[in-house]
């Protein structure tokens, strides 16, 4: 989820061209690249 650049607000905000989104559907991501 980091390396394809979907993540929370504190992430996106230092990252060029990250995809922003909540904490439930971050966790939903971690959990689907496992």
């Amino acid at each position: 989820a980091i390396a394809a650049k979907t993540v929370t607000y504190d992430f996106a905000r230092q990252m060029d061209g990250a995809k922003e989104v909540k904490c439930s559907e971050f966790g939903d991501a971690i959990i689907s690249k496992m």
